[in-house]
């Protein structure tokens, strides 16, 4: 036996007389080991089991909805479809039961067009009415998404202002203003705050009546707190001459051809554009010598339905008291 600088060699040299005999009981331990035995002392068959057993762990996330690392709906085979992008809620469309008298009337298709609405005056409470007639055409624009604050005890209140404009570019225009603190229920309330006020824009000629109407019948003034917008007949082809703002509106709305004078403070986009939707707003209330001529206003759709809507009264009634027998 050699003295080395290991622990063994030191032994050696102070003249361990027992350092022969536990050399031997190590080689013999080493020579009596498992032939399958891996160098960390777990069997080969072990080895080969772990592989199986992640793979079961595995399958039993991916059933859960977890694939590798806990990582939730990444999709995939491993992957189920919860968590991040998981239980995606399908877009079909809730089926639409309507609660006022005229939702009833146009569910049931007794209003063919959106105009017997306009023409008297009818209240719409429910923006499905809008869809039905106007949806496969509507475009919405985001005018302006601003947070506003509130100073309460606890500190300032955030939320976020949206301005929604929707129109069809074809003779209907609406604007919504929603409040909310995420800013997708702030666009969304507004989406359906502007159907609830869409309203039919006027268009005329700027000479000679030729072609579709492509421009403001005549000059009228729209005004929102300091802002004030006019909006003047243009000839064909002349395009919008307007800011930004009010461009948008004018061809949401369906007019080629205007001029624009605005004065001010018309950095303020709210007041800007609600200026604009007032302007547009007021075109059907001028009264030209073309609409001088006396005509027979017919009868409101509530009068000429009166019996549906009488059955569907009586219905709904029928359907409480059963409801209410039910839960006695």
């Amino acid at each position: 036996f050699t003295s080395s600088r290991g622990s063994s060699g030191i032994n050696a040299e102070y003249g361990d007389p027992l350092l022969p005999t536990r050399i031997d009981q190590m080689a013999d331990k080493k020579a009596k080991a498992p032939a399958g035995q891996a160098k960390g002392g777990a069997p080969k068959a072990a080895a080969k089991a772990a592989p199986k057993a992640s793979a079961k762990k595995t399958e039993r996330r991916a059933r859960r909805g977890r694939g590798r690392r806990g990582r939730r709906g990444e999709g995939g085979a491993e992957g189920g479809d919860r968590g991040r992008g998981g239980r995606r809620r399908e877009d079909k469309e809730e089926e639409w039961f309507p609660v006022t008298k005229l939702g009833r009337l146009v569910k049931a298709g007794k209003i063919k067009q959106l105009e017997e609405i306009y023409l008297h005056s009818l209240p719409v409470k429910e923006y499905q009415i809008i869809d039905y007639f106007l949806k496969p055409k509507l475009e919405d624009t985001v005018m302006k998404i601003m947070p506003v604050q509130k100073q309460t005890r606890a500190g300032q209140r955030t939320r976020f202002k949206a301005f929604i404009a929707i129109g069809d570019n074809d003779g209907h225009v609406g604007l919504g203003v929603k409040c909310s603190k995420e800013v997708a229920t702030a666009i969304r309330g507004a989406i359906i705050l502007a159907k609830l006020a869409v309203v039919p824009v006027r268009r005329g000629y700027y000479a000679s009546k030729i072609g579709d109407p492509h421009t403001v019948p005549n000059k009228i003034t729209g005004k929102c707190g300091s802002v004030e917008i006019r909006l003047i007949p243009a000839p064909k082809g002349t395009g919008l001459v307007a800011a930004p703002a009010p461009k948008k509106l004018l061809t949401l709305a369906g007019i080629h051809d205007a001029y624009t004078s605005s004065s001010g403070n018309t950095k303020t986009m709210g007041n800007f554009v609600k200026a604009t939707f007032n302007a547009i707003s007021l075109l059907y209330g001028f009264l030209t010598p073309d609409l001088w001529e006396d005509f027979a206003i017919p009868k409101t759709p509530y009068q000429e339905h009166t019996d549906f809507l009488a059955k569907a009264r009586e219905t709904k009634k029928a359907y409480k008291d059963s409801r209410e027998d039910d839960r006695y």
